[in-house]
């Protein structure tokens, strides 16, 4: 870590709002675009970007300086995005058993995975496919997947993000780019 780096964290550990400002300015798009691969969901990744840089915030006096404070940030957002898949989950599983029991409203809430018929352009098309395929993969797949091809996060980095060793986040990594080949190919038929 340079001195420029341990200044700044410091600043941060002071509460210095330009220090987060600064903060936010540097991270906000990677991190936003990491939650929104994570989540398919461009608001629901606006409101847990924020969320994000509040947990930040509250849990600076922690870092430890063991990781990069990128890589300290992407294990907040990517624990983050973990919870609210979650959460997602069980709200989605209990609307449905409310449709069930109810014939009400619940199902109203589920997004269509279909495209919109406004994308008339065919790299509107490929990126809903895209995102489409990635929310399909398996959340361990998919996290690497995102922080590596999409993020360009180094192996090293994501391991400290994910926390398992180096050949468990190749191995992740293979399978889930094996994975999101199959179902773009399958795609096209």
């Amino acid at each position: 870590m340079t001195s420029r780096e341990e200044r700044h964290i410091q600043r941060l550990k002071q509460r210095d709002p330009a220090a987060f400002e600064e903060l936010v300015r540097a991270h906000q798009t990677p991190i936003f675009n990491m939650l929104y691969r994570m989540l398919g969901n461009r608001e629901e990744a606006e409101d847990l970007l924020q969320e994000v840089f509040v947990a930040v915030f509250k849990q600076i006096d922690g870092f430890r300086g063991e990781a990069s404070l990128t890589t300290w940030i992407y294990r907040i957002a990517t624990n983050h995005c973990i919870n609210r898949q979650k959460y997602n989950r069980r709200r989605a599983q209990h609307a449905s058993e409310s449709w069930d029991a109810n014939h009400s409203a619940g199902a109203e809430a589920m997004p269509s995975p279909f495209p919109q018929p406004d994308e008339a352009l065919e790299g509107a098309r490929m990126e809903r496919r895209l995102q489409i395929a990635i929310s399909e993969l398996d959340e361990e797949q998919r996290i690497v997947l995102v922080l590596r091809d999409i993020q360009n996060l180094s192996y090293e980095e994501i391991e400290q993000v994910v926390g398992v060793p180096g050949g468990t986040v190749k191995s992740r990594l293979h399978r889930a780019r094996m994975a999101l080949k199959e179902k773009l190919t399958r795609g096209e038929g």
